[in-house]
Parts: C-alpha cells; sequence; structure tokens
C-alpha cells in the first residue's frame, strides 16, 4: 500500500518524532546532542520555523514545529542528513542512522498544544533519564529548561507557549510547572499519536459505538484533532498551501497586512503602536497579528515589534482571535482585499 504524502502548510502545527534505524542510538554523548542542537537551531532560525518543544533521548527526538514559510520535509532533509554525515564520519560507521521516514503528525492547536508541550518535555522523566519534573528544569536537552528560564535557547519560541499560561511571566512559569507535574504521573499519552478522532473520542471503542449509533467520524492517522479538523484540513491543505504561496511570492508583507487591516477598520496606522487602550485599535492590532503570523508565517516577534509590546502579547492576540467567530470572519475580509490587492498590481 502506497504511504499518503505528508500534509503541510505555511502555518501548521506538527508533532515530529524522528527515530534510530532499529531503534538504534542516535546520540553516543553530549558532543552529538550538542551537534544536534546547533544544526536544528540554525534551521530553524534561518527558516523563521517556530519551535514549541523538543526533547532528545537516546534513540529518538520529539520536536513541536510550526511550518514557516519552508516546508518541513525540507527542513527535516537538510537536518537529519548533515547530522548523519557527521555522526558516521565520527563514529566511524556506514549506512542510514534514521528510520526513511520521520512521523509527522499535523495538529489541533487549541485542542492539543498544552497537552503536547507536557507530553514532549516529559519524555526524559517516562525513560527516568531525568528523576522528575524538578530535574527537568535543568535538563540541558529539553526545551523545558529554556521555558523555565534556566537555559536561553534564542530559537525556542518560548514566549508563544508561555502566553497560554498566564499574562505574566512569572504566573505562566508557575502555571505551566503546575501543568507538567500534573500529567507526569499520567504514563504513555496513546491519545496524542495522531489518529484524528480516533484519539480525541476516546480510542477505537468510542469509535465504534459511534458507528453503531449512525454517527460517522473522519479519521486520519497523519493528523491530531476532532472529526471537523480532520476533514477540513484533508479538504484545505493543497487549496491553503498554494494561496499562502501565492501571496508570500507576490511580496505580500507586514506593512501590506497593516494597510489592509487599517483601511478595512478606518483607522490610522499611526495610532497601532502607540500606547492605548482603545478597543478599535486593541482589536486592529490582533487582527494584525493573526493574518501576519497565521496565514503568511510572519513571525511573531517582528509583528511584537512593529507594535512595541513582547511576543507573548502576540500570542495572547492570537488565541483570542481563533476563538472569537466574528474576528476570523474579518481576517478572511483582510485576507480577500490582500489577495484582491495583489491580483491588481
Amino acid at each position: 500500500m502506497p504511504r499518503r504524502a505528508r500534509i503541510d502548510a505555511p502555518g501548521a502545527l506538527h508533532h515530529i518524532v524522528i527515530r534510530g534505524i532499529e531503534r538504534k542510538a542516535i546520540f553516543k554523548d553530549d558532543t552529538d546532542r550538542e551537534d544536534f542542537i546547533e544544526r536544528l537551531s540554525s534551521l530553524l532560525q534561518e527558516t523563521a520555523t517556530p519551535c514549541y518543544a523538543w526533547a532528545l533521548m537516546t534513540n529518538h527526538v520529539h520536536l513541536l514545529l510550526r511550518t514557516g514559510t519552508v516546508p518541513i520535509a525540507s527542513i527535516m532533509r537538510r537536518l537529519l542528513t548533515g547530522y548523519a554525515v557527521r555522526f558516521n564520519r565520527k563514529h566511524r560507521r556506514h549506512g542510514h542512522l534514521f528510520q526513511n521516514r520521520y512521523k509527522s503528525i499535523l495538529c489541533e492547536e487549541d485542542r492539543y498544544l498544552k497537552q503536547l508541550v507536557a507530553y514532549i518535555h516529559l519524555n526524559p522523566v517516562r525513560a527516568g533519564i531525568v528523576e522528575d519534573v524538578a530535574a527537568l528544569k535543568v535538563f540541558a536537552y529539553s526545551g523545558y529548561s529554556a521555558l523555565m528560564g534556566k537555559k536561553p535557547r534564542p530559537w525556542q519560541d518560548t514566549d508563544y507557549v508561555l502566553g497560554f499560561f498566564g499574562e505574566r511571566l512569572s504566573e505562566a512559569r508557575r502555571n505551566l510547572n503546575a501543568h507538567v507535574r500534573k500529567w507526569s504521573a499520567k504514563g504513555r499519552w496513546h491519545e496524542l499519536t495522531g489518529g484524528g478522532l480516533i484519539r480525541s473520542a476516546g480510542g477505537w471503542r468510542a469509535v465504534k459505538e459511534a458507528y453503531r449509533d449512525g454517527i460517522r467520524l473522519a479519521s486520519d492517522e497523519r493528523i491530531l484533532g476532532s472529526s471537523e479538523f480532520v476533514e477540513a484540513t484533508l479538504k484545505n491543505a493543497g487549496e491553503d498551501y498554494e494561496r499562502r504561496m501565492r501571496m508570500q511570492s507576490a511580496g505580500i508583507d507586514l506593512a501590506a497586512v497593516i494597510a489592509a487591516a487599517c483601511r478595512y477598520l478606518g483607522i490610522e496606522e499611526k495610532d497601532l503602536a502607540r500606547p492605548t487602550r482603545r478597543v478599535e485599535i486593541a482589536r486592529a492590532r490582533a487582527l494584525i497579528s493573526f493574518v501576519a503570523t497565521q496565514n503568511l508565517s510572519i513571525s511573531g516577534s517582528e509583528v511584537a515589534r512593529q507594535f512595541n509590546v513582547d511576543r507573548s502579547a502576540i500570542s495572547r492576540a492570537n488565541q483570542r482571535v481563533s476563538r472569537d467567530p466574528e474576528l476570523l470572519a474579518a481576517t478572511k475580509t483582510i485576507q480577500r482585499e490582500l489577495e484582491l490587492n495583489r491580483n491588481q498590481h
């Protein structure tokens, strides 16, 4: 049976698992681990690809990435090829280092991001590499130490993750730590390994019961999310990718998004960077943030600098838009205007 193509598009959230061939070690010492991290950080920064969680194990790696302007497959190819060549040369070995096909699961962000951040970072605890969550805070080979402020990782988007757990940094770290401790006793989480609604519905038993009741549920092992998310993802993946690539290749940038949003809302661009509590300005910033980061893969840091706010404010704005049908409809209008202007020019 032929393998199905990976699903990807700018803005897509991916849980990636890379395994050594025949489950053999892909890291023999800390020098190997540092080399992998250096290659990963360089590629993510070069391609503006956000990373929200990661963990290096002995024979596998977990990553939580959002697709930027470069497809995830291209990044993985460069990362794994370069690392394998260096590893083989150093350890005097030949042949494949990794399984031929890494696992990539497209994830529904609102439903699963917080769980995935805990799941991925708890891998070293479950494997006995570190003793507990307290020790995980200073463990060098997962992203949890960066989230806790113990080991800075400029290439890891900690602000976005912490924005899900609180408005103030200390509050967010405290809540995240409590969240990870809560999930540390859960053991293996089979529901976070893909399968669309099969996972979120509670397993195959729940799916079979639903079928007996006449309910038809969508499922796809490449996707982690609700039935609606699975169906929408499969339907829109191709057309969304083509549309976003067209917009990016046409040179639509943050300035164009700002201009379109201000025309739509009837406000002055100069007001966006001024300290204010005006509702219409907050609304404009939120819409611009969402369209720029989610539809055009412009970095949240770039948007934050434009508005003179911190990165976590952009994270909160995106969450607000994603949960408000009226705001989401407004982003579609702004997007259509951007595409119309592109066609006219």
